[in-house]
């Protein structure tokens, strides 16, 4: 479980977590929507232990890693694993190498015990079928599509099967049916790792698609936090807009999967 209480993150004058509270559950997939620029992808960061808060604290499993730096820090966010915006794949390095890098310079998260040396090649090949990049392996990131990168990115995530995945804006950029195919790929991460993720986006359809739970980041704080269907409820000019922009309920598609 995550527990954030009292977050609070200013960059100048502009305020961007103010006294935020957050209860994240084991095992849900949690979304948190908000306009641009309210500091959404800055709260996955204060999660992850990239940034530090000016006050406020996060516990993530009973350890207040808001409290941590160096190695104790890693030691406790050895678990987390996070999809960046841009995926972030290192230019000079083919797919293959982008996937295991993380393995070949730190190990497999504390929670699996099935990690060698050598089974790097036999996970990453594995991880880059999961994602629908077989064969890419000795392609480089320019060779790519948009999609695939996304895709690779979540294939280098998802490689050391960390326990506790975030996704910054995962659909971003992408064509409709890429979107989704993204979106899918959540879906089955989340279930086959049994982890917990917390999803960052704009996107309502994704949202939709993907959540247990709905939030919505509004001047600072969480404002709301609910099911889909109770979200969607809430009289608020942010939802309401969300609500008109929806003609058919994604979540239509996974059921009939």
């Amino acid at each position: 479980m995550i527990t954030i209480r009292k977050l609070c993150k200013s960059y100048g004058k502009l305020k961007v977590l103010d006294e935020l509270d957050l209860d994240i559950q084991t095992g849900e997939t949690l979304v948190i929507l908000g306009r641009s620029g309210v500091g959404k992808s800055v709260l996955l960061k204060h999660i992850i232990g990239i940034s530090k808060p000016d006050s406020g604290t996060i516990d993530v499993d009973g350890i207040r890693i808001s409290d941590l730096s160096g190695p104790a820090l890693y030691k406790a966010i050895h678990n987390m694993g996070m999809l960046f915006q841009g995926a972030a794949l290192f230019d000079s390095m083919n797919i293959e190498q982008n996937t295991g890098f993380y393995l070949n310079e730190h190990g497999a998260s504390m929670s699996d015990g099935n990690y060698s040396k050598q089974s790097i090649p036999e996970r990453v090949t594995e991880a880059l079928a999961m994602v629908g990049l077989e064969g890419t392996e000795k392609k480089m990131p320019s060779e790519l599509s948009g999609g695939m990168r996304k895709r690779a990115g979540l294939a280098r995530l998802i490689v050391y099967r960390p326990s506790i995945l975030l996704y910054d804006e995962p659909t971003t950029g992408l064509d409709p049916i890429t979107s989704m195919h993204i979106n899918e790929l959540i879906v089955k991460t989340q279930k086959e790792l049994k982890a917990t993720s917390i999803v960052v986006t704009h996107d309502i359809l994704s949202a939709l698609f993907v959540g247990d739970r709905l939030a919505l980041h509004k001047d600072g704080k969480i404002a709301y936090i609910a099911d889909p269907d109770t979200f969607m409820q809430i009289d608020d000019p942010i939802i309401d807009f969300l609500r008109k922009t929806v003609s058919q309920d994604p979540r239509l598609l996974r059921r009939n999967k």
